[in-house]
């Protein structure tokens, strides 16, 4: 078998947690480089805090730490230790750099960017920070927040996690209106503006969340894999055993040659077609390949078959 092509466990949890690193730096950068500098809010205990902030020039990753570890330990007695050490991770993450990037960034290349206009910048934010948190939940982090509060309402109540997810990102949006807003120059915003914040900062939440479904439905695409070796049981061993993959050998005749073969098939994510690429290319570089994307891939380790209505 190819085991050396396999990446050990801990190589594999270090890149995860660069890839989630990635994601929240993108994040923190959407907030530090769109959002903040016009005043914006979202949704989310970032919304939130960025409101604060506003308010009472408490940085904004002070804020966020505070409510993510409150929330933390209410959600921890509530729904018990479920939570694993890279929802910890991202929110010590994501608070370390919320306050680092607007240090680190240069104040003149944020108002370059944000001189195009608050609309173009929700949408830009709304992406980055989407981008950023569709990368680090590909990878199993989670940012927390009111993920949490939907978890704790929904184990006594009977509702959907993402209505209630979205019901309170619209309160926090709406919330803004109760606060007062400073800019950084000291002036206060007037109530008309401040109108207009709450529908960018509904719009910032439709952007990001279409971004974070349009990343993760990208990385669930599946593909289907025929190889063409000689070296059949060595290959289907390396794919089932050191790629942890589900294999199918096929038996199949070359019409041209009329010899008996067997073709092996793999169905996997296409994230992971690199690397069944270079298991394939180590055990048999004159391996012949067909690689086609499919529809739908349902049943164990992919999705779940969802019917409507009931029999």
């Amino acid at each position: 078998m190819a085991k050396g092509l396999l990446k050990t466990s801990l190589a594999t949890t270090a890149k995860e947690y660069a890839l989630i690193t990635f994601g929240l730096a993108m994040y923190a950068l959407g907030w530090t480089l769109f959002l903040l500098p016009n005043n914006l809010v979202g949704g989310g205990v970032s919304g939130f805090a960025s409101i604060v902030m506003y308010a009472t020039k408490i940085p904004m990753s002070v804020t966020y730490f505070v409510l993510n570890i409150l929330l933390l330990i209410i959600g921890t007695k509530i729904l018990g230790t479920g939570f694993g050490g890279k929802t910890i991770y991202a929110i010590f993450m994501t608070s370390f750099l919320l306050g680092l990037m607007p240090k680190i960034v240069p104040v003149e290349f944020v108002h370059e960017l944000t001189s195009n206009g608050k609309l173009i910048c929700t949408v830009l934010g709304g992406v980055m920070a989407g981008f950023g948190i569709g990368l680090s939940m590909s990878q199993g982090g989670s940012t927390g927040g009111t993920d949490i509060i939907a978890l704790v309402w929904c184990k006594f109540y009977a509702a959907s996690p993402g209505r209630v997810i979205l019901i309170i990102d619209i309160g926090i949006i709406l919330s803004s209106l109760l606060f007062p807003s400073y800019t950084d120059a000291g002036e206060l915003l007037p109530f008309t503006e401040k109108l207009a914040i709450v529908v960018y900062g509904l719009a910032q939440v439709t952007v990001c969340g279409y971004s974070i479904d349009l990343y993760l439905s990208g990385t669930k695409q599946s593909v289907q894999v025929f190889i063409f070796t000689k070296k059949v049981t060595e290959m289907a061993d390396a794919i089932a055993f050191d790629m942890k993959r589900g294999v199918t050998v096929i038996p199949a005749k070359g019409w041209y040659s009329k010899e008996e073969k067997e073709v092996v098939m793999v169905v996997t994510r296409k994230a992971d077609l690199n690397l069944l690429l270079k298991y394939v290319k180590t055990i048999d570089s004159e391996a012949f390949l067909s690689v086609s994307s499919v529809m739908g891939v349902y049943g164990q380790g992919f999705d779940t078959i969802k019917v409507k209505g009931k029999n």
